[in-house]
């Protein structure tokens, strides 16, 4: 049984989260400039940050694609052909395209860039995908409403890389195109605005048929009907690699350090066992033990939903009691490096006596006792806040390394330790 190299795909919001993913193992990340993507409220990137984006990258032997994924209007062309010039100028190794004009202008400006179809182009089927191919398409990521036996038909029927989305939130509308942003709140879904209405408390009234009610369930907070929990295809990895998917893409640009980094972490170590495995006996389609899918659910969800794996999600696989699940851990220190000395950038209140816990590469998880705390002068402190720079003594003593996260025990996290 041939299993070639599966490709490990991670978001970057910013600079620091493309750090911290590529040390956690991504084979590479997806980003967006400051225009054309559709993810607008993410940190993004300007011409300088992409410039050491990409170096940085590059340096450490990963790849680096670029989101131009908006619905281009008219008035989008008049500046799209420069920063696509651009793009290809400082060696980003593909772009991510919806829009078939802007697929059509990269094509005539700069021929030798790798295109990716987004998975807002809602490819279904392989007549599609061989329509997308003939374009000059070389990387398909699938629409997400597709199981498991229709992605392996796909792969049968064209030559061009496949791409599919394993882990992330799910968008109630199909593949993403919708307009209830729009409408709501005038920001546009499709032009990387949205509002997140999905995940909004609804109440539905009907005021002309009393007595005819639209069956939802709600609880004193009120109703959420559009809510879907979150795609996690962690267990689904072997059979993916099997029907030979070429890259496997988290979603949450988003998002913040904790959940990238720690997500990148989790399933690149499971990457790493299933080739193990396979090397070991290459006959027999490995499974994966509980310690995966008990790691991810350390990282905060919505709850969890293997989607269009199997057939078409249910019931069960929305999230009607509301819009989040509680996360117990608490993203606590990012480590940085200077002048060849560790540090620690403290994303949550610590203090000596604090027991946190190191999130090295693989799943190991190293628990340790902090003994003392001092600042960047070299002052013992007795607790520190949020966005400050700190030495620590921690006992046992840990081989640190830069770009890794230390989390914390709590029991419940706050809305703005979500956001770090």
């Amino acid at each position: 049984m041939k299993h070639p190299h599966c490709e490990l795909l991670a978001p970057a919001g910013n600079l620091e989260k493309l750090k911290i993913a590529i040390h956690y193992g991504a084979d590479a990340v997806y980003l967006g400039g400051k225009q054309f993507s559709l993810r607008a409220h993410a940190g993004n990137f300007n011409e300088d940050e992409l410039r050491k984006a990409v170096s940085f990258c590059h340096d450490n032997q990963a790849r680096l694609f670029v989101t131009v994924n908006i619905f281009a209007h008219n008035r989008d062309f008049d500046k799209l052909a420069g920063y696509l010039r651009f793009l290809a100028e400082i060696e980003v190794d593909g772009l991510i395209i919806s829009d078939p004009g802007i697929i059509r202008l990269a094509k005539k400006i700069i021929p030798a860039m790798s295109l990716h179809l987004s998975t807002q182009a809602n490819v279904t089927n392989w007549n599609s995908a061989l329509f997308w191919q003939e374009q000059g398409v070389s990387r398909i990521n699938l629409a997400r409403e597709l199981g498991l036996d229709e992605i392996s038909l796909i792969r049968e029927k064209i030559k061009a890389k496949i791409e599919i989305f394993v882990h992330g939130a799910l968008c109630i509308s199909y593949s993403g195109r919708c307009l209830l942003s729009l409408y709501l709140t005038g920001r546009d879904a499709n032009r990387g605005l949205c509002a997140h209405p999905c995940r909004y408390s609804y109440r539905l009234e009907e005021r002309k048929r009393p007595g005819q009610y639209f069956p939802v369930e709600e609880d004193r907070r009120g109703t959420y009907i559009f809510n879907s929990k979150d795609l996690c295809l962690i267990n689904r990895l072997p059979e993916l690699l099997a029907a030979g998917v070429d890259s496997l893409k988290i979603e949450g640009r988003m998002k913040g350090i904790y959940y990238a980094g720690g997500l990148v972490r989790i399933y690149r170590a499971a990457l790493d066992y299933i080739n193990q495995s396979l090397r070991d006996n290459p006959d027999q389609v490995p499974g994966l033990g509980p310690e995966f899918m008990s790691e991810i659910m350390k990282l905060g969800s919505r709850g969890y939903t293997e989607n269009f794996m199997d057939g078409p999600p249910g019931r069960d696989d929305m999230l009607y009691e509301g819009p989040r699940v509680d996360q117990v851990y608490v993203p606590a220190m990012l480590i940085g490096k200077k002048d060849g000395r560790i540090f620690f950038a403290v994303r949550h209140k610590i203090e000596p006596g604090d027991q946190l816990q190191y999130m090295a590469q693989g799943l190991a998880n190293q628990d340790f006792t902090i003994r003392s705390i001092r600042d960047m002068s070299g002052r013992e402190l007795d607790q520190v806040q949020p966005g400050s720079q700190v030495f620590l003594d921690t006992d046992p003593l840990i081989n640190w390394e830069e770009y890794g996260l230390v989390r914390k025990i709590g029991n419940r996290l706050s809305r703005e330790a979500v956001r770090e």
